[in-house]
């Protein structure tokens, strides 16, 4: 999972992201909410762990300004307030689960697990742009009547750019999700799986599905 750490106390915050790193996960961390709101537009989380107490930014308020935003990402709430009028407001600004302070590292691991499971139990079981599908769960591609054949990289962007259609989504925010890990010459490397990927399901078909937005990156049209 790519997880976005929230925790103003910079120790744990610390020995979140490394105890995370350590089961295998991507972890961010910023201190502050405002920081929090930025990166959720420059990346896309699988889970948030949000601290409710911050320097700037209410946790709850943070967590009611992606709901707005319609950020669907689970939200996992820490905070050392405990009373049941607590847990309530948490839930009610829009959090997916509440963890108090202080807390095992093993259960916060488990509830993450769950809350990832229960995001992708409500991705659609067939994502389409146009006439376009993607199965993820059979890895099964078509375009029209016509299934295609993709290698595993361009099936894993494909994926990604059809869980977020007509977003642009940059060169950095595909290598982080298709690699889980930072490159060099990502540009080059994102490129070239995107040209393939094109002569696959755009080339031979009318109308352009991947379009690439000039010195950002590439979204999926989707009507």
């Amino acid at each position: 999972m790519r997880i976005l750490v929230v925790e103003d106390e910079s120790r744990l915050a610390g020995l979140l992201q490394h105890s995370l790193k350590e089961e295998g996960h991507v972890v961010d961390v910023v201190l502050c909410g405002k920081d929090a709101l930025a990166q959720q537009m420059t990346c896309n989380y699988d889970v948030i762990v949000l601290d409710r107490m911050l320097p700037d930014i209410d946790g709850l308020e943070v967590c009611r300004t992606l709901r707005r935003q319609r950020v669907q990402t689970p939200i996992l709430l820490l905070t050392a307030r405990d009373a049941v009028e607590d847990r309530v407001a948490g839930l009610d600004a829009g959090a997916d689960d509440y963890l108090t302070k202080p807390f095992a590292f093993s259960e916060l691991a488990a509830r993450l697990r769950a809350l990832s499971r229960r995001a992708v139990e409500m991705l659609p079981a067939v994502l389409r742009a146009d006439d376009l599908r993607l199965d993820p769960a059979q890895r099964r591609v078509w375009r029209g009547e016509r299934e295609i054949f993709l290698p595993n990289k361009e099936f894993r962007i494909l994926e990604y750019l059809l869980r977020h259609p007509n977003q642009v989504l940059t060169r950095d925010m595909i290598a982080e999700h298709v690699w889980d890990y930072e490159f060099l010459s990502v540009t080059n490397v994102i490129d070239v799986h995107i040209r393939a990927l094109r002569k696959l399901i755009d080339d031979p078909y009318p109308g352009q599905l991947i379009q690439t937005v000039r010195s950002v990156g590439y979204r999926v049209r989707s009507s």
